[in-house]
């Protein structure tokens, strides 16, 4: 499995409220985000890494650069507008090696559901991709994820409906034919991940939705105790 990671956000929320370190290093119970996803990708049958990071991230380079990875890593430094044009960044990294799993660097789940998760994919042969998703809300702005009984998304809103159960959880695995579609959409004009996220579903291509018990994505300094005191009970 090839792993994709966009780590090029300002985190101007978090410095707002006073944490000075950059977000890929802030520290969940002693560990910074940026290393408990490559540990959690390694445990995962990591292949290889590609991360992306801005031009002002000169201390998440330095950490990147020293972090002793035992599988290729691929960086790119290079700001972006949104996590869509990141993503496109990564994709020479990621072309013609199969399945991949992307991630923003922020998102806080428990490991056991994310090793189910990306089993499920790897041995899957149907789906073109397998979008993490949760019942818990408690973002300012969630992705409402539409699915059918089977669990295949049908589509996104920005906007709450009562036969709506879960939001996107920001972590996404895609086949090669999925990926193939990048150029076209950034074409077409999409932006942000839920643009292609839609673009997919549009597209035809076969969607699943794999359900995460909870994911706490780390975007104020009040999550971060949120996200202690989870992994803690877990």
């Amino acid at each position: 499995m090839r792993y994709a990671l966009i780590a090029a956000g300002q985190g101007s929320r978090l410095v707002s409220e006073g944490i000075a370190a950059p977000k890929p290093l802030v520290k969940v119970g002693g560990v910074p985000l940026l290393e408990r996803l490559f540990r959690l990708f390694l445990e995962n049958e990591a292949e290889s890494i590609s991360l992306i990071v801005n031009e002002e991230m000169t201390e998440v380079r330095r950490f990147v650069e020293t972090f002793p990875l035992p599988v290729p890593l691929r960086l790119v430094v290079k700001s972006t507008p949104d996590s869509f044009h990141s993503f496109y960044e990564l994709l020479p990294s990621l072309e013609g090696g199969g399945k991949c799993c992307l991630t923003t660097v922020d998102p806080i789940f428990r490991p056991a559901e994310f090793s189910r998760y990306i089993h499920a994919f790897r041995t899957d042969n149907v789906h073109d991709a397998l979008m993490a998703v949760t019942d818990y809300v408690d973002d300012e702005r969630p992705l409402y994820v539409h699915t059918d009984q089977a669990l295949r998304i049908t589509g996104y809103g920005n906007v709450a409906d009562k036969d709506v159960r879960f939001i996107s959880g920001g972590i996404y695995c895609m086949n090669q034919r999925a990926l193939a579609l990048l150029p076209a959409a950034m074409n077409a004009g999409v932006v942000r991940m839920r643009g292609f996220q839609q673009y997919l579903v549009d597209a035809g291509l076969h969607v699943q939705a794999f359900p995460f018990s909870k994911i706490i994505d780390v975007d104020h300094a009040e999550d971060i105790r949120k996200a202690e005191h989870f992994l803690a009970a877990n």
